[in-house]
């Protein structure tokens, strides 16, 4: 669990024949990372063609994609394919099921036009209608009652053969004609439009032969109420609305069955010709290689041999720390599910190079020590907690959100550390309900006792961080010599700031510090110890810059000795020390932003508590509420950030190199965009 998982190369080749049943036993093991073949022999292999093209590929990728992102209108996301699905595949026509896909998306994009046309003219005559009722709706003079009304209402009359052309014109604006009645040839409109279309409406009504007219007494009482006409017609567009939406939802219904399946077929077909787009094929065989963790090797082998009855040759090679055959080894972390959202928080900052420490199982007490200091509350951490698990109750069944599902885990987590270092300062809801089981942190910050014999004063929670830094730095560092040891650098174990002789300053420093502290500042250690603890390993970490000239020097000959080369060691040893002496001192001094924050959090309870004192009764419930609504909002993303800078920079960076490639394999249960 706290190195990476062990992993073995295989190079394989095996008769043209078998090609697609071993293709298919690797899909159902799932277990392999292919890579080129050419790494391994490029002299061989860099003119072979693969046994599928990249244009099969990409085709079925295409297809599969349109097919996911039309079931995805219709809320319906396609499970990854089984082990069943694999063996009862149908063969996909490409061109017969892109040309079904077309006609189905026109026939839903009509649909989708016309509720957009809909929707603009439901938008348009709500709009009208709050505008008829807000200012008056009556037809007496046909004039609207509030001079600031944002709409026109006028009547008129246009010859019979033009209303048509001017129902069409006005469709553009939102507006609303109401026939009223017909005299002869002549057809009598109210128009009601938005004054400040006024100017296009004139250009419309002129071109309709618009006369303005008040209307005769038997046409009044056809149309009495416009709100009345308006709120008919919204009913009736609503209704169209919902039908189209039906309509939709029955297309995608219809076509669901059917779609699934072949995307279904398509995913597994899509795998099976990523895979064998790895391998290389001669006249009669094909060679593929690739990663898989050593513990899957003896299943692999059965499968493949089982699928091409023995007619094939295998050759294992187990990965080394450094590279193997001129290509990274890809990382495969070890670690529990419980410890998915810690080993998230890794994967973010970089992966680990392979055979190195994973750092996840150490950063989950580190980092929730850290928040917990910060945001030590039992009532606000149970909020939290319970926060968390209403995001993983919503989300676990979201596969396209398992980000999301990972840091509801993590919440969870904080919350549950808030509770414990709640319990242990005391703190409810920023009250003490019940007496701390290890000091009173809001006693010491308000000036009370604390409740205990070793911490008393905010100095003494500022050495209890300063502590855990030193604590922190320090693990970071054997880290970092493990690493090195691994790998058989054994220069950089020794002369880096990094190795033993920069852990040694640090220590030097670390008990100079102490020494002063425990002194009162007053009296510095004797010379001797000083030379032992700081100057003898500054001076021996000076070894390292000619040792890297020579080293150079075998590779390039023609590199000169001088008096200049002699200054860049001076200049890179001066740089390095200042490096390590500034460096270690601010990494241990940082850690004191965790007691900062968990002071501030503590004054930030207290103030509330200050003003709802002020109050009373409701209101001071109320600020209390509202205080601590605040409180975890915004000082729970600040621990949470705080305690994640402190583990990226004050502890990651002391060994871990994120340059390593996640392990990848090809399986029925890959993630497909």
């Amino acid at each position: 669990m706290i190195l990476t998982t062990e992993m073995t190369q295989l190079f394989a080749v095996v008769l043209g024949r078998d090609s697609q049943r071993v293709t298919e036993a690797l899909l159902r093991e799932g277990v392999m990372q292919f890579i080129e073949t050419s790494v391994v022999e490029p002299d061989k292999q860099d003119n072979l063609p693969t046994v599928a093209s990249e244009d099969s590929l990409n085709r079925t990728a295409d297809l599969r994609k349109r097919i996911e992102g039309f079931l995805h209108t219709g809320g319906v996301i396609p499970a990854p394919p089984t082990e069943a699905d694999l063996n009862s595949r149908i063969k996909v026509d490409i061109e017969a099921e892109s040309n079904h896909l077309d006609m189905v998306g026109s026939e839903r994009e009509n649909i989708r036009e016309r509720q957009r046309v809909i929707q603009q003219e439901i938008l348009k005559l709500e709009d009208i209608r709050r505008q008829v009722d807000l200012y008056g709706q009556g037809l007496s003079g046909v004039s609207v009652t509030a001079r600031h009304s944002f709409i026109s209402m006028q009547t008129g009359m246009i010859p019979a053969a033009k209303v048509r052309r001017f129902e069409d014109d006005l469709k553009g604006l939102p507006s609303l004609s109401i026939p009223l009645g017909a005299e002869g040839e002549m057809s009598h409109y109210l128009l009601i439009s938005m004054k400040r279309d006024s100017g296009q409406v004139a250009d419309i009504l002129s071109h309709a032969g618009w006369a303005n007219v008040e209307l005769p007494s038997e046409l009044t009482s056809v149309k009495k109420d416009v709100f009345k006409e308006l709120s008919d017609k919204l009913e009736k567009l609503n209704k169209e609305q919902k039908k189209l939406e039906e309509k939709a939802a029955g297309l995608i219904k219809r076509e669901q069955s059917h779609l699934k399946e072949v995307w279904t077929s398509l995913r597994v077909t899509e795998l099976l010709y990523k895979i064998q787009t790895s391998f290389k094929s001669s006249s009669r065989t094909i060679i593929f290689t690739g990663w898989l963790p050593s513990s899957k090797k003896d299943k692999l082998t059965t499968r493949i041999k089982g699928a091409c009855e023995n007619r094939c040759y295998l050759e294992w090679s187990e990965a080394k720390i450094r590279q193997t055959a001129g290509e990274e080894v890809p990382v495969k972390f070890n670690n529990p599910t419980v410890l998915a959202p810690f080993q998230m928080l890794v994967s973010n900052f970089g992966i680990p190079r392979y055979g190195t420490i994973d750092p996840t199982p150490f950063v989950m007490p580190i980092y929730l020590a850290m928040f917990g200091v910060m945001f030590a509350d039992v009532g606000q951490g149970l909020i939290l907690a319970l926060l968390g698990a209403l995001g993983t109750s919503r989300l676990k069944d979201k596969p396209k959100k398992q980000g999301l599902f990972t840091l509801s885990w993590l919440i969870v987590w904080c919350g549950v550390s808030s509770i414990l270092f709640g319990a242990l300062f005391g703190s409810y809801f920023g009250a003490q309900w019940f007496k701390p089981l290890w000091f009173d942190f809001h006693g010491i910050i308000s000036g009370h006792s604390s409740g205990s014999s070793i911490i008393n004063d905010v100095m003494d929670i500022l050495s209890i961080t300063i502590y855990f830094g030193i604590a922190v730095i320090s693990l970071g560092l054997i880290f970092n010599w493990i690493n090195v040891i691994l790998s058989r650098r054994w220069m950089e174990l020794f002369f880096d700031k990094g190795g033993i002789i920069g852990g040694w300053i640090y220590a030097g420093g670390i008990y100079i510090a102490f020494y002063m502290a425990s002194h009162e500042f007053k009296e510095f250690p004797s010379g001797r110890v000083v030379f032992f603890l700081v100057t003898l390993p500054a001076l021996l970490i000076f070894i390292k810059e000619p040792h890297h000239f020579f080293e150079h020097k075998k590779h390039n000959p023609d590199e000169k000795f001088n008096a200049f080369t002699v200054l860049g060691w001076l200049m890179n040893w001066i740089v390095e020390l200042l490096e390590i002496f500034s460096g270690y001192l601010s990494n241990t001094l940082s850690f004191m932003r965790i007691a900062g924050l968990g002071i501030a959090h503590v004054c930030l309870m207290m103030s509330f508590f200050t003003i709802a004192e002020m109050t009373g009764g409701v209101f001071a419930v109320i600020i209390l509420i509202l205080g601590n609504a605040l409180v975890i909002g915004l000082e729970g993303l600040s621990a949470g950030i705080q305690a994640l800078r402190l583990n990226y920079y004050e502890f990651f960076t002391k060994f871990f190199h994120g340059t390593g490639q996640l392990y990848t394999p090809i399986s029925l249960s890959s993630s497909h965009k």
